[in-house]
């Protein structure tokens, strides 16, 4: 029997006082005014990540790249981060809204739409942030675009450099419309899409609390980089949101009738799908799942790039080394990955729905620092071989002075 929030004042209590705080601490303001004033020649010359937060980090090209590529590669490192987030939060917009149309006629639920509501102009906030800074730092670097892209909407693929192919990408956006149709008539499954969004929310809070400590230790945070600003502002709002998916999924699922077969079968392919996106490490980013050799041309753009400037054989023949080979930047993904899959495990413990797969990460936990070479070597082996006009590196950089 589906009862009130009344009815359980513990939840009711927490949702009203992560409400409350997120209101108070709302860092919307903050953000816009900080996106305004960002320009890319103000901020080029220092680091806006803690150091071992740059793109390629630990791998032979870090390891032989001079001061300035370093700095590039940190701030194409903050680029690509938060271009994943922006996918991310396109997708939490849309399911905070059809979450929220499940619960609508429930009792006394106004507190956690009301939540929702903020939690989505908050994402709205972020998601132009990110891209304002992301489009421009890569004009002024490249004169085109690497991570970033323009607006995309909810139901495309979130992960950005994923193992898939045309058929898997368009049965998971048939996926994602079915469950939001479903999800906005079904108070379990709208409760229960804030697991799913808790578990993808883990590993972000991890890697984002490190990212916001290089504004919360800089020398002068008045002074210090506006993307680190944005960094450290972006935390603190997803620190409620993490708040209310737990609260949610977690509390607020027990004032509701137990799941039927069908709705817990629905439930474990949401968290199953969670594991399958989640499966593989990077050597190029830490703290994003990305397939590597789905980045490999990316990559090979940027060391085409008046930045490094290599010709096709050095060019590959650096990311050889970085991709098939181990590195400290590889061993420190691999521990990532596997910090990961241990918070995902605790976070769902206590929920007795979820089938024993899930419960273990069995899907997370098949991967490897040697399956990932092996991967990478039979991969490099057929993108080795492709010549340069194949792979979309004749644009015109904009040349760095």
């Amino acid at each position: 029997m589906v009862t009130s929030l009344l009815e359980h004042p513990k939840t009711q209590k927490k949702l009203q006082i992560n409400y409350r705080r997120n209101q108070d601490q709302d860092q919307t303001a903050a953000i816009d005014t900080a996106t305004r004033q960002f320009d890319y020649e103000d901020c080029r010359h220092e680091y806006w990540n803690p150091e071992e937060f740059s793109l390629l980090y630990g791998t032979p090209l870090w390891e032989q790249a001079s001061a300035s590529q370093r700095l590039v590669l940190n701030h194409l490192y903050w680029v690509a981060y938060y271009a994943q987030i922006i996918s991310a939060e396109i997708a939490t917009i849309y399911f905070n809204q059809t979450s929220a149309a499940g619960l609508y006629a429930l009792p006394d639920f106004r507190l956690v739409c009301d939540t929702l509501d903020l939690e989505s102009a908050q994402e709205r906030s972020h998601i132009n942030a990110f891209q304002v800074i992301g489009a421009q730092t890569e004009q002024a670097l490249f004169g085109d675009r690497l991570f970033s892209y323009p607006m995309r909407g909810p139901f495309t693929e979130t992960m950005l450099f994923p193992n898939s192919n045309w058929l898997q990408t368009h049965w998971k956006k048939l996926q994602l419309q079915y469950f939001g149709l479903i999800s906005a008539n079904n108070a379990f499954l709208a409760c229960q899409y804030f697991t799913v969004r808790g578990l993808r929310t883990l590993n972000g809070k991890l890697v984002q609390h490190q990212l916001s400590q290089y504004y919360q230790k800089h020398a002068e945070p008045d002074n210090a980089p506006i993307p680190s600003k944005i960094s450290y502002y972006h935390f603190l709002d997803e620190s409620f949101h993490f708040n209310s998916s737990t609260v949610i999924s977690q509390d607020v699922i027990h004032c509701l009738n137990k799941p039927t077969k069908l709705e817990a079968f629905v439930a474990n392919l949401g968290i199953r799908g969670c594991q399958q996106d989640h499966y593989h490490f990077s050597a190029a980013i830490n703290g994003i799942f990305w397939y590597d050799p789905a980045l490999y041309e990316t990559v090979y753009r940027l060391l085409r790039s008046s930045i490094f400037n290599m010709d096709d054989v050095a060019a590959k023949n650096m990311m050889q080394q970085c991709f098939t080979t181990e590195s400290d930047g590889l061993h420190r993904s691999f521990q990532t990955h596997q910090e990961a899959m241990a918070s995902y495990r605790a976070y769902i413990a206590k929920l007795d729905y979820v089938w024993p797969s899930n419960h273990e990460m069995t899907v997370m936990s098949g991967n490897s620092i040697k399956q990932y070479l092996q991967r990478q070597q039979r991969s490099w082996a057929k993108f080795s071989q492709r010549l340069p006009s194949e792979l979309k590196s004749n644009y015109q950089p904009v040349l760095q002075g």
